[in-house]
């Protein structure tokens, strides 16, 4: 499971979305995106009650304590929301030690009230922590010793007006939140109304989500900024329908895991990974990257690269080799000025093709390259890069 923060604009907007379909009632939550391409009047046209009803805006960016620092505005008008975003959109804002430009806000309705509630769920490995104050808002830390927590283990019914199905089914779990706080919620006509909410997804279940979810943004972390490095292989994986890199994985986790179990970790320059059956022309341009990031600044020592996977279920090895294949011919002069070995492992659909064309290649180029198959560990192979850039020093 893998948790990723969300925008509070999306948390809210999942939450009312299916909250009908989970509760059979609906919730009047209201809320508006604005970034520096929102035009406001189109804005209004999409969401009426802007014009009609008193203002909250606040950025909507992962940080919290947004009231304590002076970045929450209540009960405007439509314009005076306009001249708030204005001053402050792509300003940089230093927040918890990390700076950063505030891009995003998130607007909706004043809504006046006398208390406030906290409420918290968390998805655990055997069930889930459900945390409750009648003392929410800004001051929670300081009356921390009130808040009462209660642990639902997974598979158990757990019923309430509010957060379950007339199944017993949390909306948490239907949508794979990992991670979902109001602080405070209200109450409107009796019916909960979060004024602020974090939430966070577990985004290893996008293939089951993609519809419920819609057009969901897993948000960089406040301050961090992509390279452009990072920016390229980002579009590579929005161009597909469902993703090249995400569905899978593991096996990169466990040589880089490997290392520095060896004591090597700050050798590591890198990691990536691909999976998913992505086609050559995808590679290709994967692997450009890739090879150019481990070749950068060359500095007269050895160094090794390890290509390496466990066994695929179907994601064509020989295939993707291609692609490999292919950018290494590209940058053979780059690899030999970083004085690169290379190593490959792999197993899957048609390996033993593609390990010999891997094979083929090291005489075409003349680059070290060491190939196995599955006989041979991930982890062992970890060993002799280590060894190769040792031995060399």
């Amino acid at each position: 499971m893998a948790r990723k923060k969300i925008r509070e604009y999306d948390s809210k907007r999942l939450l009312k979305e299916h909250f009908k379909r989970l509760s059979g009632s609906e919730l009047p939550i209201k809320s508006a995106q604005v970034t520096e391409s929102t035009e406001f009047n189109e804005l209004v046209d999409k969401e009426p009650w802007l014009s009609s009803t008193k203002l909250v805006v606040k950025p909507d960016m992962l940080f919290g304590k947004r009231g304590k620092s002076g970045l929450v505005a209540l009960n405007l008008d439509l314009a005076q929301v306009a001249a708030f975003v204005k001053e402050r959109l792509g300003k940089e804002v230093e927040m918890g030690g990390c700076k950063g430009p505030i891009t995003t806000f998130i607007v909706e309705p004043f809504v006046p009230h006398n208390e406030e509630f906290y409420l918290n769920i968390v998805s655990e490995r055997l069930g889930c922590s459900i945390s409750f104050s009648e003392c929410g808002g800004i001051e929670i830390e300081e009356n921390w010793d009130k808040v009462k927590t209660i642990f639902v283990p997974t598979g158990s019914i757990f019923y309430t007006r509010t957060m379950c199905s007339t199944r017993g089914n949390p909306s948490l779990r239907d949508l794979d939140f990992t991670f979902l706080e109001m602080n405070p919620f209200a109450l409107v006509d009796g019916k909960p109304y979060p004024l602020d909410m974090r939430g966070e997804l577990d985004d290893t279940a996008a293939f089951k989500n993609f519809k419920k979810w819609g057009n969901i943004e897993f948000p960089m972390p406040f301050g961090r900024v992509m390279s452009a490095t990072e920016s390229f292989i980002h579009g590579l994986d929005e161009k597909d329908e469902f993703g090249l890199w995400w569905p899978g994985g593991g096996a990169s986790v466990i040589y880089a895991d490997t290392v520095g179990d060896l004591g090597y970790a700050s050798e590591l320059g890198n990691y990536a990974e691909y999976s998913g059956a992505p086609n050559e022309e995808e590679v290709l341009q994967y692997a450009r990257v890739v090879i150019d990031c481990a070749t950068a600044e060359p500095d007269g020592r050895e160094r090794a690269l390890v290509i390496g996977g466990g066994i695929a279920n179907f994601t064509d090895v020989a295939a993707t080799f291609l692609g490999i294949i292919r950018a290494l011919k590209e940058k053979e002069s780059k690899l030999k000025a970083a004085r690169m070995h290379l190593y490959v492992r792999r197993g899957g659909p048609n390996y033993q093709k593609g390990l010999a064309k891997m094979r083929s290649l090291a005489e075409e180029i003349g680059i070290p390259i060491e190939v196995y198959g599955p006989e041979a560990t991930m982890t062992g192979i970890c060993k002799q890069a280590i060894e190769c850039i040792t031995v060399a020093a």
